[in-house]
């Protein structure tokens, strides 16, 4: 176990003036609350806090983050309170502790993916007021992915590393500290996907031997070439980490026979001319490729990274990644803003630092008025995950894109009206489409016309948060007033059929309580619930009047009309939409849900409800309005068709076996298609009729484990 006299040493050898009183103090307090408290190891709870500790005093953070480190869980764990941490450690500690803390507590939201969203909430607010909040929490989540494996129940530890995978590895990426981001990937995917996990393993230890004889016989020639042209440097050489081999396989669509650049090798030099001065003696040694040169010394990630990347064509024809960069850009791209830290006594960052991570600021505020979890998942996603691209504006300012972006996020990243008005653009001086996906370097111009309003289209090709959101709330105030048309005709028509004036009784006490009633804040929000098809006129009628008047039902509304044809009820089946038995049902052929996917339902005109997996990209971009909740009808036993790819060596007998074992575990063959490769390898193409998620990941299960299957995979 780390002790504190570690900490304190390391803290020591970078901050020689250091108050390492507060750090001993938290210590001790820490020590205190947590006595008799142990961990699922049996480790004392001490070790955790410790634990953490240590990585950020690695980190080279202040003793205020230390203090906050050692004492994060105090407040969540034990009978500590958030007065006494102020009261002992001030006022910054006290803020980061509590930052920390509102982070790791869960709010009892209804649904999965709402608390989820409401946890990445806290989480990007907690960053936005002080960024120490979220070093903590990487650190904690790193040494518990450490420790998972203590964890009995395997839904249990693939729940936390898909966790890990959505969220805290990104933000380790995003921010710069590539070191947590790896190890945080690798540990995940072992939990996620053992199986690619074990296969990637294996096939890397098959060779274990000579490969690390080759790295070391180029790290040895690149070392010796340097030094013959006068360069001193670092040279180091590793395989790339699992995860990022299976990304590649899965973004590439190869087996691992085919990735080449599993090598990485670091050369690390004094000056940036001296870096500049080793790429060409490296592309004087090897073939360069083109495609896979990158300068980030000229264009660094807005997360400060730099480095010169290129790949070349090594000894025996093998392909290996270069980068090479001096050693405080080596610093940096392991700790990320860690490396920048200016947090001192006077607790104040730098300028140039707070403008490197004023995204966070933009999401925070980009995010505010977006209730739906799943459009607010999306929306962070496309910030986790960008691959930049680095534009110019008419006056030469340089800004950042994530890859994809197009004139339109441009156009909304200088203003929102810029936007709503944008009608063309020009790339250096041409005219391109609006769906034009900007390049590096180019110089991007905007023109507009009054009157111009975004179109729904526009949804299709924006990359960024801003962009999207402020469309999608342009496009929903339009059809909020197209529903409150839509829906107030509806009520005069059902309430006429009562003999009944809407115009009269909406001005009335009982209209309020029935707006009230159905949880709404105004008349026009219960109006256009009725235009959107989620409310009926005939619910508020039954409110304002006694049941017994209105046993005859009126038309039937948007909602009702979903039935399909008048008086005829459909049955239930699979779904159940809000309680009713008489919606039709469809499912989306896009994503193919069965029993055990997380669903949503979209309302659609005239043709029912379309159920959807929550995470299916075409989900994502139903206006929110028209989502219904739908759940699995636990009592129907049907089927449901589900698409799956097998790769496989082509062999005598092999379609036979795969089809032999889908018959015997019960699972039944609609459709299948096979393609064969140039390598001698195949892709067969199955529709399956399964019961359940369950039914399905045994298929998947026992199809891995026939001879000469590579991989199998649901698709649909």
């Amino acid at each position: 176990m780390i002790r504190i006299n570690d900490i304190l040493d390391k803290v020591t050898a970078y901050y020689p003036d250091a108050n390492l009183d507060i750090i001993d103090q938290a210590y001790v307090y820490s020590a205190q609350v947590h006595s008799g408290q142990v961990r699922l190891s049996g480790e004392p709870y001490l070790s955790h806090p410790l634990e953490v500790a240590n990585m950020l005093a690695e980190m080279k953070l202040d003793p205020v983050s230390i203090s906050a480190g050692l004492l994060h869980d105090v407040v969540e764990d034990t009978h500590a309170t958030e007065e006494d941490i102020e009261a002992l450690f001030g006022p910054q500690v006290h803020r980061i502790v509590m930052g920390v803390t509102k982070i790791s507590t869960l709010p009892f939201a209804s649904g999965s993916r709402a608390r989820q969203a409401e946890n990445i909430r806290r989480m990007l607010l907690a960053m936005a007021d002080d960024i120490r909040v979220i070093l903590i929490k990487l650190a904690d989540r790193l040494h518990n992915m450490r420790t998972l494996h203590f964890h009995k129940k395997a839904s249990k530890k693939r729940k936390i590393a898909q966790e890990t995978l959505d969220i805290y590895a990104p933000l380790a990426a995003r921010l710069g500290i590539y070191w947590i981001k790896n190890e945080l990937e690798n540990r995940s995917f072992f939990y996620t996907n053992p199986e690619a996990y074990k296969e990637i393993e294996n096939r890397v230890n098959r060779e274990r031997v000579e490969r690390e004889e080759y790295i070391e016989t180029v790290r040895h020639l690149i070392h010796e070439k340097m030094t013959s042209n006068g360069l001193e440097c670092e040279v180091l050489g590793r395989f790339k980490n699992f995860y990022s081999i299976h990304q590649k396989m899965e973004t590439q669509e190869l087996p691992f026979e085919e990735i080449y650049d599993i090598f990485a090798f670091r050369i690390i030099l004094d000056t940036i001319s001296h870096c500049y001065e080793a790429l060409g003696i490296t592309h004087s040694l090897w073939k360069p490729i083109d495609t896979k040169f990158k300068d980030y010394i000229g264009r660094p990630k807005p997360n400060m990274y730099q480095s010169l990347h290129t790949t070349v064509i090594g000894p025996v024809g093998e392909r290996i990644e270069i980068q090479i960069r001096t050693q405080e850009m080596d610093r940096v791209a392991e700790s990320g803003i860690a490396a920048h830290w200016s947090y001192k006594e006077n607790s104040q960052i730098d300028v140039e630092t707070s403008d490197t991570y004023a995204w966070i600021h933009d999401l925070v505020e980009n995010q505010e008025n977006i209730k739906n979890p799943n459009e607010f998942l999306e929306n962070v996603r496309m910030d986790l995950f960008p691959d930049e691209v680095y534009i110019f504006t008419p006056n030469g300012d340089v800004k950042a894109f994530p890859k994809g972006a197009t004139p339109v996020d441009f156009a909304y990243k200088i203003h929102t009206e810029i936007g709503h008005q944008c009608v063309g653009a020009k790339i250096n001086g041409r005219m391109v489409p609006l769906k034009y996906q900007l390049q590096t370097g180019d110089i991007v111009e905007v023109i507009t016309a009054k009157g111009n309003h975004p179109s729904k289209d526009w949804l299709s090709f924006v990359r960024t948060v801003k962009a999207r959101a402020k469309i999608r709330h342009w496009i929903k105030e339009q059809e909020k007033q197209r529903s409150i048309s839509l829906g107030r005709e509806m009520c005069e028509k059902a309430f006429r059929k009562y003999k009944l004036n809407f115009n009269v009784l909406s001005k009335s006490e009982e209209m309020e309580e029935a707006v009230e009633y159905f949880s709404f804040k105004t008349l026009d929000d219960l109006i256009a619930s009725v235009g959107y098809g989620k409310t009926t006129p005939l619910q508020i009628i039954r409110q304002i009047i006694p049941k017994e008047e209105s046993e005859d039902e009126p038309d039937q509304s948007l909602l009702s009309r979903l039935t399909g044809r008048e008086n005829k009820k459909k049955a239930i089946g699979g779904v159940r939409v809000r309680g009713l038995d008489d919606i039709l049902i469809r499912f989306g052929k896009c994503c193919r849900p069965v029993p055990g996917d997380s669903i949503v339902g979209y309302i659609t005109q005239g043709q029912g409800v379309t159920v959807h997996r929550t995470n299916c990209v075409n989900a994502l971009k139903t206006n929110p309005e028209r989502q219904i909740e739908v759940e699995w009808n636990q009592e129907a036993s049907d089927t449901y068709p589900v698409k799956i790819r097998i790769r496989s060596l082509d062999r005598m007998g092999l379609l036979a076996d795969v089809a032999g074992y889908i018959s015997k575990i019960g699972a039944n063959i609609s459709s299948a298609n096979t393609v064969t490769r140039d390598d001698n390898t195949v892709d067969t193409f199955f529709t399956l009729s399964v019961s359940d998620t369950t039914h399905l990941e045994q298929v998947l299960s026992g199809l891995r484990k026939i001879r000469h299957v590579q991989e199998v995979r649901r698709i649909g």
